[in-house]
């Protein structure tokens, strides 16, 4: 999921290779789920013939400054990517478009074509992501709303602790608040309470001095380096716990420490119990572990953490995973269905919608296991149901044995 340092790089190769040059031609996708607030035709008459004066960036979010409003905004959900072609981008490679690439894009959503045959684009292949034209986009949610970005405004070390002291929460959790610091996503989170040896479900309030000016250090190295190195993960320091918190399977290690992992902020979270230890009041309290779940996602090959799976959200769980997971939740913490039962010992007034959760439920059920299964047959629910139609007399007398019937007068 593009954290602060993914949606920097964007900015800058933006920055170093689109400004000041002038949008000759606008495709911007109907996709209703991802341009929001404005139809196709609108957003293209706005673009084109309008020059890229600036590129700007708060937390996450990415946004075109032209000649004259509206701007176009770009909020990278969980997979929004911008690519740019017809130059060698060799620093920020995330922006990189190769000849064999397929171009545009099949999810491209943003696409603009510059008077000097230069083309740019935003793609999103999860539909996460939200792209708006705007009068001024700082001005609007979510931009508005965000709190001071983790790059460009951060907090002096005497701020970051007066703010955590006020803060009954989990230290991780409050991190991914994005209205607390803007920027810090996921890995961010788990990689600079790794390297402050901060519990991630310390309760904020309760971190010393000495620590928060510790994880204050650690916020602004973690950050500068991901900036400095354009995003390049290959190119992050050996010692961060970033490439070895993917690796769930048995057991994992760092520097000879195991890794474990743990849910804090609603987010899978990767720390190092030996290093990274309960304080205060808290000290010896048992830690929950991620409950096991095997998603279509994850038998696809997708990463279950990226989590990283959108700021998010993400983020305390954020919105795009909350939409994502919220089905398959459902039908995963229903109880097993135990079968028929005597048609004799069914409530009789039970309505026709009684069976409507449980065919959704059986419906994830199939997907989850693969359609080409044989499906099991479908349980009865109602009296109602089982009498459509004409059922034999003998069938009516039978299911009604144990009600003694009314004298008639």
């Amino acid at each position: 999921m593009p954290e602060l340092p993914e949606v920097e790089a964007a900015r800058r190769a933006i920055e170093e290779h689109c400004i000041g040059k002038k949008i000759k031609k606008a495709i911007i996708a109907d996709d209703s789920k991802v341009i929001d607030g404005v139809s196709p035709p609108d957003f293209v008459a706005a673009l084109v013939g309008k020059t890229i004066v600036s590129a700007l960036r708060k937390g996450k979010n990415l946004w075109l400054q032209l000649d004259s409003p509206p701007f176009p905004s770009f909020q990278f959900g969980m997979a929004g990517a911008v690519y740019i072609k017809g130059v060698a981008v060799t620093k920020y490679k995330r922006s990189a478009v190769n000849d064999s690439d397929e171009w545009p894009s099949k999810y491209s959503k943003f696409f603009v074509q510059l008077d000097d045959g230069l083309e740019l684009s935003f793609t999103d292949k999860r539909r996460f992501a939200k792209v708006r034209l705007l009068e001024d986009p700082a001005s609007k949610p979510p931009i508005s709303e965000l709190g001071p970005d983790a790059l460009l405004e951060p907090m002096t070390v005497d701020e970051l602790h007066g703010s955590l002291s006020k803060k009954k929460v989990a230290i991780k959790a409050l991190l991914l608040d994005q209205s607390f610091v803007s920027g810090i996503g996921n890995w961010i989170a788990d990689e600079v309470l790794y390297q402050a040896r901060i519990h991630p479900l310390q309760i904020a309030s309760s971190l010393s001095r000495e620590s928060s000016a510790t994880l204050h250090n650690c916020i602004k190295e973690v950050i500068e380096k991901a900036v400095e190195v354009g995003a390049d993960s290959s190119q992050f320091p050996n010692s961060w716990i970033f490439h070895s918190r993917e690796k769930k399977s048995k057991k994992t290690f760092i520097d000879g420490k195991e890794i474990d992992f743990i849910v804090a902020g609603g987010r899978t979270t990767a720390y190092v119990p030996g290093l990274q230890k309960l304080n205060g009041n808290q000290a010896g309290k048992a830690v929950g572990k991620p409950k096991a779940r095997t998603s279509k996602k994850k038998r696809d090959g997708d990463d279950d953490d990226n989590d990283n799976n959108e700021d998010g959200g993400s983020e305390p769980a954020s919105e795009e995973e909350k939409i994502a997971r919220k089905a398959k939740s459902k039908s995963e913490l229903r109880p097993k269905s135990p079968g028929k039962k005597p048609l004799a010992k069914r409530k009789s007034k039970a309505s026709d919608t009684d069976s409507e959760e449980d065919e959704v439920a059986a419906t994830a059920d199939d997907d989850d296991h693969g359609g080409d299964q044989k499906k099991k047959p479908r349980r009865v629910t109602s009296r109602k149901q089982v009498m459509v139609g004409k059922a034999p007399k003998k069938l009516v007398n039978n299911q009604n044995t144990n009600k003694p019937r009314k004298k008639v007068k």
